[in-house]
């Protein structure tokens, strides 16, 4: 079966000095088939990135299978189709003496690279890991992620290599009201934007249903 169309649409640019606003969704175990879907899709060099090796599908869907959304954190970012483009997971420590570090790990489609995604995924990531008294996250790369490393320097990480492979850690600072109160409000966008590409796609879909049925051809066709 091909793989479905993605909107490879960039964004419109903005007007100078007005942030792009790039609505970044919490996912849970009911997304799973979603979050594996965009996981196979991955070219396998980016696959390889992603995983550190040259992960097989079977050891993708374990992957996603194994995913623990009461401990950690996974964030994805939808195009108007309502395919995941871009996967952040915010994994934390099991034991006492680690609950103050988490791990992060990102994934976006070639196609729609060049946006920021990454950088943005990252940002929500320290965010959500300051409101819960995290103090340091790291990422664990190939030496050749060069697109990773660039964005945990660029957040001021420290980045060490010891061969093949680079870890960066980012030190944050405690939580404070206005840390807490900016998770509420891009949680709150996320779920209207979510939600108005839903309605726009049903609409859609309804639309192509209707000129199916005046035209006599089913739909798709």
């Amino acid at each position: 079966m091909p793989a479905p169309a993605t909107d490879t649409h960039p964004p419109r640019p903005a007007r100078r000095g007005a942030p792009v606003v790039v609505p970044i969704r919490s996912l849970g175990p009911e997304h799973r088939g979603r979050i594996a879907v965009h996981l196979l899709r991955l070219e396998p060099g980016d696959r390889y990135l992603r995983f550190g090796y040259a992960a097989s599908d079977e050891q993708v869907l374990r992957y996603v299978q194994q995913l623990d959304f009461v401990r950690d954190e996974v964030f994805g970012i939808y195009n108007r189709r309502l395919e995941l483009i871009a996967v952040a997971h915010l994994a934390y420590g099991d034991a006492a003496e680690h609950r103050s570090c988490a791990e992060f790990g990102v994934s976006v489609l070639a196609q729609a690279r060049g946006r920021g995604f990454g950088a943005r995924l990252f940002e929500r990531a320290v965010m959500h890991a300051r409101n819960r008294d995290v103090r340091m996250v790291f990422i664990h790369a190939l030496s050749e992620n060069t697109a990773m490393l660039r964005i945990a320097r660029k957040a001021g990480a420290v980045v060490r290599r010891d061969g093949s492979e680079s870890e960066a850690y980012l030190e944050i600072a405690p939580a404070g009201l206005q840390s807490r109160m900016a998770q509420k409000v891009v949680h709150r966008l996320a779920e209207m934007d979510y939600q108005l590409k839903r309605q726009a796609r049903q609409f859609r879909a309804f639309l192509a249903g209707m000129q199916a049925a005046r035209s006599g051809t089913p739909p798709g066709a």
